[in-house]
């Protein structure tokens, strides 16, 4: 008996153990604005890093130096790193339209997969990465920093729960006053100008929230038609990509304005919705101004953050790859909301440059 309980002891602490072991991460590419994030994670032991990737010696140099990192980490060959270092979960921080070679990559190996928003650049692109994911059985996460924000967690509660009703209509705007006017580095400003990179400009750069978010709201249902304007306001700085964007989705019963902007006067990311029941608004990440149905006037409320992991996307990795964390079918995260976000703006490229709309 004595035996046996030791066997079971020493089973517990492994299985402990393993539970506990950080994910072997890898990162793609290190000309994304935010991959500095991947670097700045010394109080966090969720995850390792076991290898970069990175074609572009200069950044090699660049990085290497500012975080202290060994050369050893460094690849110029996206292949020879997975193979070498076989990390669990793969962070991409290059081109939107290189997801989909990181992901192919990826997916045989059975190395799950982490982007930063949007998914893809086209609806082909994004379709293909689901159907990867599926058939290799790995994750393959969006990230976007509204996925963060408690406030908009407690609209969607609200709407979940009943107290907005049926909703009419949602407005999410987006944006900062531009990328060359905050001083965004020199590659990640070229991926961002660039209309097969990115996309588009500030249509995709920051349309791509409120198709999220809409997604995520209507459970995963798609609009049944979109409408969009793209202009330059300013060409002589985003020469060939828009740099104001506002799109329209339109639900048998709901309506979306998505407002995109690299010409906002402050930097906004807040989100309104207006239900049969009363509205919700989400002024930033932790700020709600809310009237529900027979109370009288506006209430505003200052909510607690979202607790951990929900304040690291890496942590959300980890508890996604690991098995900790489940995420629920139409998560703002997951595939079957962002592959509609592309298809979304996709729509939105086409109906911006015909004038018409698109129907889906």
């Amino acid at each position: 008996m004595k035996y046996l309980l030791s066997i079971l002891l020493v089973a517990m602490i492994a299985t402990a153990s393993f539970a506990q072991s950080p994910m072997r991460l890898a990162v793609a590419g290190l000309s994304h604005g935010h991959v500095g994030w991947a670097f700045n994670r010394s109080d966090k032991k969720d995850a390792v890093l076991v290898g970069v990737y990175e074609p572009n010696q200069e950044l090699v140099d660049r990085f290497a130096s500012k975080y202290k990192l060994d050369k050893k980490l460094f690849y110029s060959d996206l292949n020879k790193m997975l193979d070498e270092t076989k990390p669990e979960a793969v962070s991409a921080f290059g081109p939107i339209n290189e997801h989909i070679t990181i992901v192919r990559a990826c997916a045989p190996r059975k190395i799950n997969v982490m982007v930063e928003k949007p998914l893809a650049t086209t609806f082909a692109d994004a379709k293909e990465i689901q159907s990867l994911a599926l058939k290799n059985n790995i994750q393959v996460l969006t990230n976007y920093e509204t996925s963060w924000y408690a406030s908009n967690q407690y609209v969607n509660d609200l709407y979940t729960a009943g107290k907005l009703g049926e909703i009419r209509k949602v407005m999410v705007n987006d944006g900062h006053q531009g990328p060359k006017e905050i001083g965004v580095g020199k590659e990640f400003f070229e991926i961002l100008t660039d209309p097969v990179k990115n996309g588009a400009g500030a249509l995709t750069d920051f349309g791509c929230y409120g198709a999220n978010l809409m997604t995520w709201l209507m459970k995963g249902e798609r609009p049944i038609s979109v409408t969009a304007v793209a202009h330059q306001n300013k060409p002589d700085i985003y020469k060939n990509v828009d740099d104001e964007a506002s799109i329209v989705l339109q639900y048998p019963k709901a309506q979306c304005i998505i407002q995109a902007s690299w010409n906002w006067t402050f930097a906004r990311k807040d989100m309104e919705v207006y239900g049969t029941k009363g509205y919700a608004i989400a002024v930033d990440p932790t700020t709600i101004r809310e009237r529900l149905q027979d109370k009288a006037p506006e209430e505003k409320k200052k909510i607690d953050p979202r607790p951990a992991p929900y304040t690291d996307p890496f942590s959300v990795l980890s508890d996604v790859v690991q098995g900790r964390l489940k995420l629920d079918k139409n998560d703002l995260y997951g595939l079957p909301v962002n592959v509609t976000v592309v298809e979304i703006l996709e729509a939105a490229r086409k109906s911006a440059k015909s004038g018409k709309t698109v129907t889906l």
